[in-house]
């Protein structure tokens, strides 16, 4: 046995969730222990795209930009059905004015893992790998757990620990955890591909069959494609019996395009689960990610909603591990994020009926309406606002968690609880003045008093009542934003501003 260590935060798993709770632990001056049981970031490409919440925390992270040089837009989407194009949208303004980033970002899952294990290792952070976890206990004082290195084993003491270990989590199997949801029976299939066709690269290209489908996404590189599809329901083979062959037999029949793959990166064959935990809290143990919730694969959900997991987890874990908040504040992270889960089970499953569901009338609707109507549907801005929160994640929502303040906000269009409106303010995004990991307090309007304590904990901003500004929140009166580190509203309103953040935080020190 090696010798002990002493840590905060215990991270089982180094994917995108794990990854990004060390990243912002790092931030916020937390010390963690991040382990892996493989050698290094993942070389599969696996999930593709990244949603505009997301960017809008790298963004925060000061590496949206490096994502985005990394990655593609994806501008366009083609509809086919019986080899032929049958309709066209653009994507890469379907978020115009809502985000920065009106768009999906395609950036596969190991050029994300990458991009936050560099910046983590910027920060002084490291990623213990080839490490697993063996078996923890847990009271009142702590965690401790049991790792094995390529040393051998050894024992880790820590205030808390979060398991980010993926669908078949050990954390979640260890603290006896039901896993509860369904699985859609149909065989579906991923292959990371160098296609020759007739189709440009130049866009997602959605292929709807009477009974499946058959995704395209373009990937960096000439000619390069994931393909995402389904078996027909008479298909009964199991997972491990399946041949790289019969999928693209399935590819060819469902296409019907003239068309050559060249080369085979990559093929997965899976059944598509959709499960949540029954509580993402136990204890001093936390589930987030893949280990706390999984989802179809319809919207691209699962990566950027375990990215937010840590998100909403790691300013709550810096303020109780300092001593500024009650650790009660820990529950409202099994309350945010569990709810979240279970809206998202939902539109997802509803998404995937659309593109897999049995039935002549979603054939139909598939093959012959959709692809027509969706240029148009995708060019009305009354419905791509609505639809792009929906998709983009910047839609979720904390009205009614304990940690929203309604004191005062009914006279307002933005309510507690809700994401922080994207706003232009003096020729400038907002958002980049926001990105110290504390609270902020913005105050607009011209009279606006100042903020005389807690600058440890809040950062204040004196900003103009513009125009957009009042349409946005609804008034033309002096008011102010409370808003937590995550970038969602605390409270607002119109007390002076000591009262307004003196009673917040009392709040979180005291318990909610």
């Amino acid at each position: 046995m090696q010798a002990e260590v002493r840590t905060q935060v215990l991270v089982v798993g180094a994917g995108p969730t794990g990854l990004s709770l060390a990243c912002l632990l790092a931030r916020y001056g937390v010390d963690f222990l991040l382990v892996e049981r493989n050698a290094g970031i993942t070389p599969y490409s696996k999930a593709l795209g990244v949603h505009a919440r997301t960017l809008e925390i790298y963004d925060q992270l000061g590496i949206a930009e490096e994502a985005l040089r990394r990655g593609a837009v994806a501008g366009r989407v083609r509809f086919v059905a019986g080899g032929r194009v049958r309709g066209e949208a653009d994507l890469s303004r379907l978020g115009e004015g809502l985000s920065p980033f009106p768009f999906v970002l395609v950036l596969e899952q190991s050029r994300n893992e990458a991009l936050l294990y560099e910046y983590l290792q910027a920060l002084g952070g490291r990623v213990e790998w080839e490490t697993t976890l063996e078996s923890f206990t847990q009271d009142a004082q702590g965690v401790r757990a049991v790792v094995r290195t390529p040393a051998g084993l050894r024992t880790v003491d820590a205030d808390y620990l979060v398991g980010c270990d993926g669908a078949r989590s050990a954390t979640r199997e260890r603290l006896g955890l039901e896993f509860g949801g369904s699985t859609f029976e149909r065989t579906f299939y991923v292959a990371d591909v160098v296609l020759d066709w007739p189709l440009s690269h130049d866009a997602i290209h959605v292929c709807f069959a009477p009974d499946s489908f058959v995704l395209c996404f373009p990937m960096e590189g000439a000619r390069r494609y994931r393909l995402v599809g389904v078996f027909p329901e008479s298909f009964r083979k199991d997972e491990g019996q399946v041949l790289y062959e019969e999928i693209e037999a399935r590819v060819r029949a469902e296409l019907r395009l003239p068309l050559e793959i060249d080369e085979v990166r990559w093929f997965s064959v899976y059944k598509v689960h959709t499960r949540h935990a029954g509580r993402f809290r136990l204890g001093r143990c936390f589930l987030a990610g893949d280990a706390a919730h999984i989802h179809s694969p319809a919207g691209a959900q699962g990566m950027n909603t375990g990215i937010q997991d840590a998100y909403n987890l790691a300013w709550k874990l810096a303020l109780v591990l300092a001593g500024r908040a009650h650790p009660q504040l820990l529950e409202t992270y099994d309350a945010e994020r569990r709810a979240n889960a279970r809206r998202l089970l939902v539109t997802t499953d509803r998404l995937f009926q659309l593109g897999a569901g049995r039935g002549w009338w979603l054939g139909v609707l598939r093959t012959r309406l959709f692809p027509r109507f969706a240029r148009f549907v995708l060019g009305v801005s009354a419905i791509n606002r609505r639809l792009f929160p929906l998709l983009s994640q910047i839609g979720i929502h904390y009205r009614d968690s304990a940690l929203s303040d309604h004191e005062g906000d009914s006279d307002f269009a933005v309510r507690a609880g809700e994401r922080m409106p994207f706003l232009e303010i003096e020729g400038g995004n907002l958002y980049h003045r926001l990105r110290s990991p504390r609270f902020h307090l913005l105050s607009f309007g011209d009279e606006a008093e100042a903020l005389h304590t807690h600058p440890e904990l809040v950062e204040h901003h004196r900003l103009p009542l513009t125009r957009a500004v009042a349409e946005r929140f609804g008034t033309m009166d002096d008011f102010h934003v409370l808003l937590r580190p995550d970038h969602y509203i605390a409270s607002i309103g119109r007390d002076p501003p000591d009262a307004q953040v003196g009673r917040y935080l009392e709040r979180l020190r005291h318990g909610l």
